[in-house]
């Protein structure tokens, strides 16, 4: 089944043809007008240097205007083998498909409403027959049953005619024309980037790069800068200015000498105030007793910081380089990263 887009925006178009997958575009003079578009036939021929095949309108009211307008267009410069006119279907627009199909020009009879209208662009020999779904529905129209008898009549009768799904409206479109087996299906841009969309899918990414980087990445790579430290001289008020600043919730403490003694954390500061009230704050680091502290190399893997979290439930861990403290790594670290 062809993909087409359906668009008159250059922007979206040049993007969405990038990658090579869609088969053409189908315009319109009311998209162009949507657009702001002044100069119809510029734009025709930039589309046409962008896009495999392009499909746009030859207007005319009778078959005569209909066919000169499709050749004034091919005199522009449009290449025959990758242009498409799509005429809207009535008697003189069947008669008009008709003789330029007899030229070797490609025709789209689209406005198709019924399996009769649908029926005289198949005699006529038109390259393509566009039912327009969206709009049939809105008007409470059996649109899907339409489509899937005029494939039917194509399969049935061997008619060349190539039926095109189109005024798509959202991706359930898209399925049902797969299960009715059009041979085309022309899509906005929108309904284009959500059809490769599910939560699941989201959710299974995700956990991929999740665990990828658990088993790659180190901690070095995201440990903060900041490093909080204090001395075992400084008072409770130096802790907490650090934190502050730092941003963590603890603050590595050290001797005369440089030597780790251990973390004094927020949680431990609550404890202390309850016990101590605000003397707490006056107090020396010296005067705490502090538990070996959940450490961490910076070279370690973050799966291993990962499980360091999980197994002792703290929030921080003190990165070692050498045995000295280098920095403090947050479970919010991992968090940015979607890691908790």
């Amino acid at each position: 089944m062809e993909l087409y887009l359906d668009s008159a925006d250059l922007k979206e178009i040049k993007e969405a043809f990038e990658p090579g997958f869609l088969a053409g575009l189908t315009t319109t003079p009311t998209f162009m007008h949507r657009h702001g578009v002044t100069d119809i036939d510029s734009l025709i021929l930039e589309l046409a240097k962008i896009v495999p095949v392009l499909q746009v309108e030859a207007l005319g009211e009778t078959l005569d205007e209909i066919y000169k307008e499709a050749h004034r267009l091919l005199d522009l410069g449009l290449d025959r083998q990758q242009t498409v006119f799509k005429i809207p279907v009535s008697l003189e627009g069947v008669k008009a498909c008709k003789r330029l199909t007899n030229e070797g020009i490609m025709i789209n009879v689209h406005l198709v409403y019924t399996l009769q209208q649908a029926y005289m662009a198949m005699t006529a020999g038109a390259t393509y027959v566009c039912p327009l779904v969206g709009r049939l529905q809105d008007q409470g129209h059996d649109a899907l049953d339409l489509v899937e008898q005029a494939v039917n009549a194509v399969n049935y009768y061997g008619y060349k005619s190539k039926i095109m799904f189109s005024s798509v409206r959202h991706t359930e479109h898209v399925r049902n024309a797969i299960n009715i087996g059009v041979h085309t299906v022309t899509v906005p841009y929108k309904i284009i980037k959500m059809l490769t969309e599910n939560n699941f899918t989201t959710l299974g990414t995700q956990q991929f790069f999740e665990h990828t980087r658990l088993m790659t990445m180190r901690v070095q790579e995201i440990v903060r800068e900041v490093n909080p430290v204090v001395r075992v001289g400084d008072e409770v008020s130096d802790a907490i200015l650090h934190m502050t600043r730092s941003g963590f919730g603890a603050v590595s403490v050290v001797d005369e000498k440089g030597l780790l003694v251990g973390v004094f954390t927020d949680g431990d500061l609550r404890r202390q105030l309850t016990k101590n009230g605000k003397s707490t704050l006056s107090m020396k680091m010296a005067d705490f007793d502090y538990n070996p502290p959940v450490t961490i190399a910076a070279n370690a893997l973050l799966n291993e910081a990962h499980q360091l979290f999980k197994e002792k439930k703290v929030d921080n861990l003190l990165v070692l380089d050498g045995g000295q403290p280098v920095g403090m790594l947050d479970i919010q670290d991992l968090a940015k990263l979607d890691l908790i």
